[in-house]
């Protein structure tokens, strides 16, 4: 009788204690509770201690979500990080350089970078990189390519929400803009690109790859005062890394045994300076 009178009063204590980590929206204690308070009763821990190790479990937990939520919100189409870029097979990459913006400081200071080589020298990788370390930090980040990114404004134009859309792409800690370069913009297309650019300019960090010197811009901004502008907003303050001509992809082979790294998109080297 005596045991079930202790079942039914431990019944009621879980319900209760259930009852309000939902309420609080601790999940990870109400997952933990039981386990742990069992260990403290076996190991004789006090309740302090107890109490520690939940908190503790808690935080880590809430941590852990919080990074999903940033990752998913990215956008990333496959996330990848620094531990998986070789800078053995890319040496004119400054891998100090990296490594100091993995710390996510340029984000703090609303400084740009911008990724600029051909195709396939690691450009995206490293933008994705970067974006991932961000999430892991709990910034809130966005990836998406140029065409995207401009497909995505022109709709809210045609919506009448135009206005909504930039504040939102101003409110991340960082911007990536993957593939600017790859395909020419209509002057409307630009202007778009330009007003999400500048909300961001000073205030927020965007990150660029590009296959095109800046030299070349006008091939994707015919308007030349409005090129000038988009340098003006991308280059300020900004890290420019050149990822050279040399693509980093392995090569696939063809049926007859020869290498083919397959077609390029184009574009030359980039200079440092526009």
């Amino acid at each position: 009788m005596a045991k079930k009178c202790m079942s039914a009063q431990a019944a009621a204590l879980n319900a209760r204690i259930e009852s309000a980590c939902r309420e609080l929206k601790l999940p990870t204690v109400a997952r933990l509770y039981d386990s742990l308070c069992d260990e403290a009763v076996r190991k004789q821990k006090g309740i302090r201690e107890v109490m520690v190790e939940l908190l503790e479990a808690e935080v880590e937990g809430r941590l852990t979500r919080r990074i999903q939520r940033r990752l998913k919100e990215a956008g990333f189409p496959r996330p990848k990080t620094i531990d998986n870029f070789d800078f053995g097979i890319a040496p004119e990459i400054p891998g100090a350089t990296i490594m100091e913006l993995l710390s996510g400081n340029y984000i703090d200071s609303a400084h740009g970078v911008i990724f600029i080589g051909d195709s396939g020298t690691g450009k995206s990788h490293l933008a994705s990189a970067l974006g991932v370390a961000a999430c892991r930090q709990g910034r809130r980040v966005r990836f998406t390519t140029a065409a995207n990114l401009v497909n995505d404004l022109v709709e809210a134009r045609d919506a009448r929400a135009l206005g909504n859309v930039v504040r939102r792409y101003a409110r991340y800690e960082a911007l990536i803009v993957d593939d600017l370069g790859y395909l020419p913009l209509a002057n409307h297309e630009a202007e778009l690109l330009f007003q999400v650019l500048a909300e961001r300019a000073e205030r927020r960090s965007t990150i660029v790859t590009t296959n095109l010197p800046f030299s070349e811009f006008t091939k994707v901004f015919a308007d030349k005062r409005l090129c000038a502008a988009v340098l003006d907003r991308l280059t300020h303050n900004a890290h420019i890394i050149d990822t050279g001509k040399r693509t980093k992809r392995r090569p696939i082979t063809t049926p007859g045994g020869q290498p083919n790294g397959g077609e390029r998109k184009g574009g030359r080297s980039a200079a440092r300076k526009p």
